[in-house]
């Protein structure tokens, strides 16, 4: 018989199918959160998507999270040439112009997000194909195509995310990491909560969460109680 490992046996006897209150659901996942690495911890929720017309609701925002989400994020800026050396200067990872696209046009893509100014937008228009299926394609309404670069660069650093759902429902999000304090996890937790509830459209009708479940990286999941 294969040898179970302690952390093994003590998250084991953590598991419950039962609905818990977001306080105890932390409380475990601090407890089952043993690796070495600064796991993250993540709220994944099912939504209703269907609409009474029009078809499916489809999710895709952008949340800023009070505490952030203590992710780091690699920033690139695709501007003009005289504002380069601004964007490095407000922040960004990576900043260019027509050496920028060559870059992602050879598939060098080095960043977690791209925010490009309106008068390079129609210059990154042929590159959608590389950079639509990894979610990078700057959009105005996600506040990565945009002339405040000040602002743009200050609010993804300091924790703004996308947030969309699936085909199923599902949207996840992290709303922090282990050494996190529970406080802080609390808030950032029940301000995505709230966010989702307002982004409820009136064409869906009945419930808009199904339900909610908090884990770790490398832990189990707890289903949280409506209540929370």
């Amino acid at each position: 018989m294969k040898k179970r490992s302690k952390r093994y046996k003590l998250i084991e006897k953590k598991k419950t199918k039962e609905k818990i209150a977001l306080e105890k659901s932390l409380e475990l996942i601090k407890e089952t959160c043993s690796s070495k690495m600064n796991e993250s911890i993540d709220v994944s929720v099912r939504i209703n998507t269907k609409q009474s017309k029009g078809g499916d609701f489809n999710l895709r925002t952008v949340v800023k999270l009070p505490h952030g989400n203590g992710k780091k994020k690699n920033i690139a800026v695709l501007c003009e040439q005289e504002k380069i050396d601004e964007a490095k200067k407000l922040g960004a990872d990576t900043a260019g112009s027509q050496d920028l696209l060559d870059q992602i046009s050879n598939g060098k893509i080095n960043f977690d997000t791209l925010i490009c100014t309106p008068g390079m937008m129609s210059k990154i228009g042929k590159l959608g194909k590389i950079l639509g299926p990894k979610g990078l394609m700057p959009n105005p309404k996600l506040g990565t195509v945009s002339n405040d670069l000040k602002k743009s660069i200050s609010d993804l650093k300091s924790g703004l995310t996308e947030i969309k759902n699936d085909k199923d429902g599902n949207v996840a999000l992290s709303i922090g990491r282990k050494d996190f304090t529970n406080d802080k996890l609390k808030e950032n937790y029940k301000h995505f909560i709230d966010f989702l509830k307002k982004e409820k459209p009136e064409s869906i009708k009945g419930e808009f969460i199904k339900n909610i479940f908090l884990t770790s990286t490398m832990g189990i999941s707890f289903k949280i109680g409506s209540k929370n």
